[in-house]
């Protein structure tokens, strides 16, 4: 809970907020949050490390089964599958505040829904581009993954990564325990990574996995980065507009609940 938020003021009938004492507001919870990150930095080290070790052991499987290709694949995969657990981070410090109830008190502070989710968020986003940049330089450098167009890679990164706060925001504040909260992110880290091709190429699963993998923000995570990574600029827009669209989804739906005050239900 942070203590050196503004004190609440209430302003008069039709008295509009001016936008400074929102980015202030909403700076002091990005500055609390990323304190509350930082305190523990082995896990968020270990999230950043572990893709890493991944693709340099997977690489020599799947280029042995695709060529050069598979490092790429390897890449993507290993990217899209740690990333999930970005999930389980903003996921889990949002229910984290609701069990501690600390939750309601942030919620009748002067700060409207928005700001304490983007004050959440805005920390892991951090932690989400550097393990992106730790990951494709890695396998730039030493597993010669070819990228012909940084930008629409970046571009791809950028947007599933908001589509994960947004997915998680949505999820920390509906579930009702945290053991829901597990299943949750146990049923769909499979869904976004198996079904949607991350680890293994959808072309050699089942087809009734290459029918549904459509359905999967993962399928996009990974097919949009492949796109990007060979420079094809439509199927990367295209990827990116379904990202955003599942980020905004999710943010909306975050949103909405914080706003009934439905993310206040008890949490066992």
């Amino acid at each position: 809970m942070p203590h050196d938020l503004p004190p609440r003021r209430e302003p008069g009938p039709g008295a509009p907020v001016g936008r400074g004492p929102r980015l202030l507001r909403t700076g002091i919870l990005v500055r609390h949050n990323t304190r509350l990150l930082l305190r523990d930095p082995g896990p968020l080290i270990g999230r950043i490390l572990m893709p890493v070790l991944v693709m340099l052991a997977l690489r020599p499987l799947y280029v042995a089964a695709e060529g050069p290709a598979g490092a790429g694949q390897a890449a993507v995969g290993a990217l899209v599958t740690f990333s999930l657990l970005a999930l389980s981070i903003v996921g889990g410090s949002i229910l984290s505040e609701r069990a501690w109830h600390t939750w309601d008190r942030l919620r009748v502070a002067p700060v409207r829904p928005l700001e304490l989710l983007v004050g959440k968020a805005v920390p892991i986003a951090g932690v989400l581009a550097v393990q992106q940049a730790v990951v494709l330089t890695v396998g730039v450098a030493v597993c010669g993954v070819s990228v012909d167009s940084p930008g629409l890679l970046g571009l791809a990164c950028a947007a599933w990564g908001l589509a994960l706060l947004g997915m998680g925001s949505a999820v920390g504040v509906t579930a009702r325990s945290f053991g829901q909260l597990t299943a949750t992110f146990d049923i769909g880290g499979f869904c976004l990574t198996t079904v949607g091709g991350a680890m293994v190429p959808l072309a050699v699963l089942p087809g009734w996995i290459r029918t549904v993998a459509p359905a999967s923000p993962g399928y996009w995570a990974a097919t949009t980065m492949q796109h990007a990574s060979a420079g094809d600029t439509a199927g990367t827009l295209r990827g990116v507009a379904v990202l955003l669209a599942v980020a905004l989804l999710g943010g909306a739906l975050a949103v909405r609940r914080v706003r009934r005050g439905w993310g206040r239900g008890h949490v066992s």
